[in-house]
């Protein structure tokens, strides 16, 4: 792990050069969203719901806007995985199609039936792609995204549109200051998790030699956290091609908590269970919690996600907590998302695993897509 020249060896299409490059995608976003003009959407009033089209690292911008808009967002922001649009949308909503190649087949297929209802829109992907002419025919802004990079490491150069956008309507506060906050934070995120920093200073590093052997269970403890947490499972998918599972407390308290007294969980032994073969356990991952918070916590919320931790110790599950960073919003995200975007990719280099290719996903595409 702290070999440097060897883990960019291992690294051959950049990955992590990928995920070092946070801070510039959001000061170029930002300066694309104002060009395109976003600060005009408010022009026509606020939509009733924003309905956001994506998917896999393009659907995370939805789960963006969501979290930094918070529970105090006066209209209903639904991400929309899938095909085609719910039957409720219509002209009085706003429907943004983020999709970082501009021709994922269900983000095309939403924006078709959001033009054909005559819904407002928003684009962000590809120049001169489906996206962009389905969106300029339903006369909606789009914003161009740089190509190259993988969706999965785009995340800031697909999001910010949307945080703009979201900040025009008066949904969520994220002008030009918290945008320099977070462009900082990944900053200071990217130099802590850089290739030579040692794994005793380097907390990507660190986060991912905790989980070397072990099965992840990935909380959080608030909107913004949770959406962090499915951003992490989803790279250990993806980067490490590793399982996860993920869940936002209190609602993961009244389920996944109960696999901490399973079979991948290491507890305290019941005394006829000390003379069975114990090499399959020692072979076999067990289960960490990671827990991902933040500053103002519901105190409820606060309270259970520290019982967790002492339930999951009590039990031999080991515990790794994240603690968000920043006065803003989008800043306090990014710096979960940064750290845990470094550390699925050095799960992945530690094991020899090239973090770029997804096989298994093209796979699926061409199987399906025909």
């Amino acid at each position: 792990m702290d070999d440097a020249a060897g883990l960019m060896a291992a690294d051959p299409e950049g990955m992590l050069r990928e995920v070092a490059s946070g801070a510039a995608q959001v000061r170029e976003a930002a300066v694309r969203s104002a060009e395109a003009g976003l600060s005009g959407l408010a022009d026509d009033g606020r939509p009733r719901a924003v309905v956001v089209c994506g998917m896999g690292g393009s659907g995370i911008a939805g789960d963006v806007l969501a979290a930094v808009a918070g529970p105090s967002c006066p209209v209903p922001i639904i991400g929309h995985r899938g095909f085609g649009l719910p039957a409720w949308v219509g002209a009085a909503d706003l429907v943004v199609a983020v999709s970082c190649s501009g021709g994922t087949a269900e983000t095309v297929s939403g924006l078709e039936e959001a033009v054909r209802r005559g819904c407002r829109l928003l684009g962000v992907g590809a120049e001169r792609s489906p996206v962009e002419e389905l969106t300029r025919r339903g006369r909606g802004l789009f914003v161009p995204v740089t190509q190259g990079r993988q969706p999965r490491a785009s995340i800031w150069s697909l999001s910010v549109p949307l945080l703009v956008a979201g900040h025009a309507l008066g949904l969520l506060s994220c002008g030009p200051a918290e945008l320099a906050e977070t462009a900082t934070v990944l900053e200071q995120v990217a130099t802590r998790c850089r290739p030579d920093a040692d794994s005793v200073t380097n907390p990507g590093k660190a986060l991912a030699l905790e989980l070397a052997d072990a099965m992840p269970v990935i909380w959080g403890a608030s909107p913004l956290t949770g959406a962090a947490a499915y951003r992490f499972a989803c790279q250990l998918n993806e980067n490490a091609k590793s399982p996860a599972t993920w869940g936002v407390l209190p609602e993961a308290a009244h389920n996944q908590v109960v696999s901490f007294d399973g079979p991948w969980a290491r507890g305290v032994l019941a005394e006829e269970e000390l003379f069975r073969d114990r090499l399959d356990e020692a072979t076999r991952p067990t289960l960490r919690l990671v827990l991902l918070r933040e500053e103002g916590e519901l105190p409820q919320v606060a309270l259970g996600a520290d019982v967790c931790a002492d339930l999951a110790a009590e039990r031999g599950v080991g515990v790794s907590a994240l603690l968000a960073q920043g006065l803003s919003a989008p800043a306090r995200l990014a710096s979960l998302v940064g750290l845990t975007d470094f550390a699925s990719t050095y799960l992945a280099l530690s094991r020899g695993t090239d973090p770029t290719p997804v096989e298994a996903i093209g796979a699926l595409k061409r199987r399906t897509q025909r």
